[in-house]
């Protein structure tokens, strides 16, 4: 009786790679998997697998999955005075502002901090003269290529615009890079707890992993608690018993968790959808 020899985790992936009747889906799913049992068998590190899920992730994501809402820019006023500007662009801290003129929907352009603390000084200095274009992308706009633009032109930060026109929020270079490389601690990143909940739409949250439960049940009225874990992902985790992939979801209690971000060893974003109950 004769059986065939076990095949190698590089013969698996040649297959998967070869043209095959699958769809482009099912085949990327299929190298996932494969990918993650060559981790478990130790042959790529963590590390390395989380970094080949995010480049899948960015081919899947829009701009609207990662943006920063408007409510979180640091906007600046073309008509507010000199010294405020400096004063906000100092305490902010970024290094690039949307300036707009009458109303937030109407982005003149980009200012950089290091154009302004070099040559406020100057008699002449207007901040008008000293404005980058801005670059304005839709909401449906597929990270892979956004990244590409963003190489191409240079650039470090684009205005996401809704289907109505108006300024639904930015993404920045570093944005899209963490979803290959993980968190960067960046500009935008704060360490208010008030951000790490944010409402999507009604009845739906966005919530960082490190966000703890205490403030969870707060502002979704949940009585969540678990002694082993003081965050929510901790908290998913455990009733998941293992590491899930974007996309998993899970319902605890009358809340539906859906993974949003997630590398091969923690959870870094799930959305939170109210269970209606009649």
């Amino acid at each position: 009786m004769s059986s065939e020899p076990e095949r190698s985790l590089l013969d698996r992936l040649s297959d998967l790679l070869s043209p095959t009747p699958a769809t482009p889906s099912e085949r990327r799913t299929e190298l996932l998997e494969t990918l993650r049992e060559g981790q478990r068998e130790g042959l790529i590190d963590a590390d390395a697998l989380a970094m080949i899920e995010g480049v899948f992730q960015v081919s899947e994501l829009a701009a609207r999955d990662i943006l920063v809402p408007r409510s979180q820019i640091d906007w600046i006023d073309i008509n507010a005075s000199l010294t405020e500007t400096i004063a906000q662009v100092i305490q902010a801290a970024h290094s690039r502002f949307p300036v707009y003129e009458d109303n937030r929907d109407n982005v003149i352009g980009i200012l950089l901090a290091k154009d302004l603390l070099r040559h406020a000084q100057e008699d002449d200095f207007q901040i008008r003269d000293w404005l980058r274009p801005a670059v304005f992308i839709p909401e449906s706009k597929r990270l892979s290529v956004l990244l590409k633009d963003f190489r191409e032109h240079r650039n470090h930060l684009a205005i996401v615009v809704d289907e109505y026109g108006g300024v639904a929020g930015l993404v920045t270079i570093e944005d899209v890079l963490e979803q290959i490389v993980g968190d960067i601690e960046d500009e935008h990143d704060t360490d208010d707890v008030e951000d790490n909940i944010i409402e999507a739409e009604t009845g739906k949250y966005r919530i960082r992993g490190i966000t703890e439960l205490e403030q969870v049940n707060k502002v979704l009225g949940t009585n969540f608690s678990d002694e082993d874990n003081d965050t929510l992902a901790g908290f998913v985790l455990k009733h998941f018993g293992r590491v899930p992939h974007k996309g998993e979801s899970l319902d605890i209690d009358n809340i539906h968790f859906e993974v949003q971000r997630a590398d091969a060893s923690q959870i870094h974003v799930l959305l939170a959808t109210l269970i209606r109950i009649d």
